[in-house]
């Protein structure tokens, strides 16, 4: 202990601990993304920003240390009611970063508390806005509305407002049991028009296979009949074909016999045999004539006709030399 009392009287050691806490006043490690707001003689004088700072020791100090990381607040639930007035309790979470340390210290006293302030009186406003189907349909829109409202107001601050976000609209008692009837009955009306418009599908698509069905039978009907007109012309055509073909064979073997008989009868013995035939068919004629006829008109020579053309045979087969058996058939 006798040692110690001359080292505190001594001059030198006061000295040092003078200079080491001035040092320490003076000489400041600023970490990353972090602000210390210094002030000289009580008046803002600049940032420190990270790394290594300097400032004038007892003239100058640090105000506030301020984090410039992004900070995320928790709105706390609070009543907002609607503007079909109904109560809504809501709570939210806001995210925001410092993006100006000077400000945030001299333009505001408690810039977290006020952003929060801030951000409950924006969220009411907006609620306050809007009808309560809306607000549980439009959060997106709820949510871009109080950022952008916090985002004008908080500049002078140096925050700014990164995102907001409502986690939980609670309607109350009363409203919750209307709307799940509301849902159900929404429900039973979807179920009713499916239901609805499935009946309406199965008989227009009935509908369409039987027209489908109709025009299917109207055109193999259509087909047959075709086929069938085709087939009988065709067939026309065949038997007119055969018909003109046995016309023409026909007509080809009558001239054929014709011509034979033509030149056969250019002869003296063809002559006679046609003078025999023209004799055979007269008297079968007049054989004809009275056997079907009770009445004969005559020129009152027929007697002497017959006579003659039978006269006529006899010569023209005693020529030809034919049997008496033929000539007795006359």
């Amino acid at each position: 202990m006798d040692v110690f009392i001359p080292l505190i009287g001594s001059p030198l050691l006061w000295v040092t601990i003078v200079v080491l806490y001035t040092l320490k006043k003076g000489i400041y490690f600023v970490p990353q993304n972090r602000g210390y707001v210094i002030y000289t003689l009580g008046k803002y004088d600049k940032t420190l920003s990270a790394g290594l700072n300097f400032i004038i020791p007892f003239m100058q100090s640090v105000a506030a240390d301020r984090n410039l990381k992004e900070q995320s607040l928790d709105i706390s639930s609070q009543a907002a009611i609607t503007k079909d007035n109904i109560t809504l309790e809501l709570d939210g979470i806001l995210f925001m970063k410092v993006t100006d340390a000077a400000a945030a210290t001299n333009n505001i006293t408690d810039y977290k508390l006020s952003v929060t302030q801030l951000a409950m009186t924006t969220m009411r406003n907006a609620i306050g806005s809007m009808e309560l189907d809306e607000c549980f349909q439009s959060r997106d829109a709820i949510n871009a509305t109080i950022l952008s409202a916090m985002t004008e107001a908080t500049a002078p601050w140096g925050v700014m407002v990164t995102r907001y976000e409502i986690r939980d609209i609670s309607p109350p008692q009363s409203i919750r049991e209307d709307m799940e009837k509301q849902m159900t009955a929404e429900r039973e009306k979807r179920s009713v028009i499916l239901t609805a418009e499935g009946v309406k599908t199965a008989a227009i698509t009935e509908a369409e296979g039987l027209k489908a069905a109709r025009v299917l039978d109207a055109e193999a009907s259509k087909a047959e009949q075709v086929l069938n007109a085709e087939a009988e012309k065709e067939k026309q055509i065949l038997e007119a074909t055969g018909k003109a073909e046995a016309i023409r064979l026909v007509a080809q073997a009558e001239a054929g016999a014709l011509t034979t008989v033509g030149e056969v009868a250019a002869t003296d013995s063809g002559k006679a045999a046609v003078t025999l035939t023209l004799a055979q068919d007269t008297i079968a004629a007049h054989q004809a004539i009275a056997a079907q006829s009770t009445v004969v008109l005559t020129d009152g020579k027929t007697g002497d006709n017959v006579a003659n053309t039978v006269a006529k045979a006899i010569a023209v087969s005693s020529s030809l030399k034919l049997p008496s058996s033929d000539i007795s058939e006359i």
